[in-house]
């Protein structure tokens, strides 16, 4: 049962800023395509779409996506996927079938604010597992130490927002054999496992252990925030106790949008290719931009999603700044206190190069005036 939720930084955050930005370099998705582009890119038409019927879909989703689903993502056996509004419906939905009150539950961070409060909201206790902001790297020796016979469950995002950290094939192996030890459930966040630039995508983690559910969505590598299609991979086990808290919160997902979820995931590779060559490109003006930027950012290149998380040299708390960037000069970045680190900031990458481009020099010229700034009034 869900107890009093936390406030989403992330989101009071975009909630006041996000409509009037000018330039946006603080999205953790790519660009957002168009209703003509997902059309040419799948072949739907309009006059398929006219014959849709608005009935209820079923609870788990239309039969046609999560087939698509299935055939895409190659779920182990007694898996299967469990369409939802967005991924974060599907992490609610799997949180409240598996969490309880006294549960501890280990969580990276940085972390996605749904990630954590679902599972602290329902009475667990959360472990943190710290990672290496420094190096760009996954501790699993600290994992090792963090999990025991009181964790439930372990939840994690690789390719991690906001870092860009993601896991080699046998960290990713070995993260499964430290959960899958200890008989805890493996909550697999994948939202950007398709966004990777320099191996393949990791498998759905049901492929190798049974005590998991993963989490897709259409929002980050697929460019269709506003389409709010997402799901899990679930064992079929725990389909009833989802659809038991689903009946309480949205019943199903419209049959609309999971027509063209359908088209989108079964061509998929056509749908992914532009954006995921554009974050390529994009990646290489970040790795750029911060060798020519050294002496005001410290961060790491990120391997895998279209955001990192620089820290900010000299500028304890960078709220303030990026308060001053939407505001003055309507570029939208992200405060790292949104993230529970106040000395860095989110930015993101997966966006107009043009855009970018424009972000990231206002970003470094503010940055300059802004701790010269402060050296002269601590100097005066």
């Amino acid at each position: 049962m869900l107890r009093q939720l936390r406030a989403a930084g992330l989101e009071d955050w975009f909630r006041v800023r996000y409509f009037n930005a000018h330039v946006d370099i603080s999205s953790s998705g790519v660009h957002p395509y168009r209703l003509h582009e997902v059309r040419a890119l799948t072949g739907l038409t309009f006059e398929e779409m006219d014959r849709l019927p608005f009935r209820d879909s079923p609870s788990d989703g239309q039969e046609r996506l999560r087939r698509a689903l299935a055939d895409r993502f190659k779920p182990g056996q007694g898996h299967s996927p469990f369409v939802g509004n967005g991924s974060t419906e599907a992490i609610l939905l799997a949180v409240s079938a598996l969490v309880g009150p006294g549960d501890e539950v280990v969580v990276t961070t940085a972390s996605y604010h749904s990630l954590s409060s679902l599972a602290e909201s329902v009475g667990a206790k959360l472990v943190w597992w710290d990672l290496d902001l420094t190096g760009g790297q996954a501790d699993l020796d600290q994992l090792r130490s963090l999990v025991g016979p009181r964790t439930r469950a372990v939840i994690v995002n690789f390719p991690h927002n906001p870092t860009g950290v993601t896991l080699t094939a046998g960290e990713y192996r070995e993260l499964l054999s430290i959960v899958d030890h200890h008989g805890a459930y493996l909550l697999w966040d994948a939202a950007f496992a398709e966004l990777v630039y320099d191996d393949a995508p990791l498998p759905d983690p049901s492929a190798s252990i049974e005590r998991c559910v993963s989490f897709g969505t259409l929002s980050k590598a697929y460019g269709l925030p506003g389409l709010r299609v997402g799901w899990c991979i679930a064992p079929s086990s725990l389909f009833a106790d989802l659809a038991r808290m689903r009946d309480c919160v949205t019943l199903n997902t419209s049959p609309l949008l999971e027509e063209i979820a359908s088209r989108v995931v079964e061509n998929a590779d056509a749908v992914l290719r532009p954006r995921l060559e554009q974050a390529r490109a994009n990646r290489a003006v970040v790795i750029r931009w911060l060798e020519d930027n050294r002496d005001i950012v410290a961060g790491v290149v990120p391997r895998g999603g279209v955001t990192f998380f620089p820290q900010i040299i000299g500028v304890p708390d960078t709220r303030p700044l990026c308060e001053f960037l939407a505001d003055e000069r309507g570029v939208l970045t992200v405060p790292g206190d949104c993230f529970g680190r106040p000395d860095r900031i989110r930015l993101g990458f997966g966006g107009l190069a043009d855009e970018l481009g424009t972000g990231l020099d206002v970003l470094a010229s503010v940055v300059r005036q802004w701790i010269s700034g402060r050296r002269q009034r601590v100097v005066a």
